[in-house]
């Protein structure tokens, strides 16, 4: 089971949508400040707005809301993308390709958040990293039967 990249694939999407999943939390709950300093600056990334030109005013909480939806959104879609390889038993050629492009995608993903964010994304991001990465190098390069 563990030499099968089938499981490992099975193992990185749940992560994937694990990360997907828990990162959209933060699109619904609203943090509490704990002084008068967080207090301002959530007041001020509220409401706040910038001219972003073309007539375009966003405060920062907008632009922070449409960076964590597109991550859980990034999220989601390789997490899909990975069910559906697998429920149409795509060859293995093909899903190391794929898995491939989306190492690249969520190592730099992984290299950002590891450099600006905060421990859970760190983690839950390293580990959907890992396991693609498990399962790049356990999917046989050359087209076998699907297992």
């Amino acid at each position: 089971m563990l030499k099968r990249y089938t499981f490992w694939l099975w193992v990185a999407i749940v992560f994937q949508l694990l990360t997907g999943a828990v990162h959209s939390l933060s699109l619904f709950i609203s943090p509490v400040p704990g002084n008068e300093t967080e207090r301002q600056l959530f007041e001020l990334m509220a409401n706040y707005k910038f001219d972003l030109g073309a007539g375009i005013h966003r405060s920062m909480g907008n632009l922070f809301k449409a960076l964590s939806s597109c991550f859980s959104l990034l999220c989601l879609l390789g997490g899909l993308i990975n069910i559906y390889l697998l429920r149409r038993k795509v060859e293995a050629g093909v899903v190391k390709g794929l898995v491939g492009i989306q190492l690249v995608v969520f190592g730099i993903c992984f290299g950002v958040n590891a450099a600006l964010t905060f421990l859970p994304p760190i983690v839950l991001t390293g580990l959907v990293f890992v396991f693609l990465a498990v399962t790049y190098f356990a999917t046989p390069s050359e087209s076998v039967a699907s297992e």
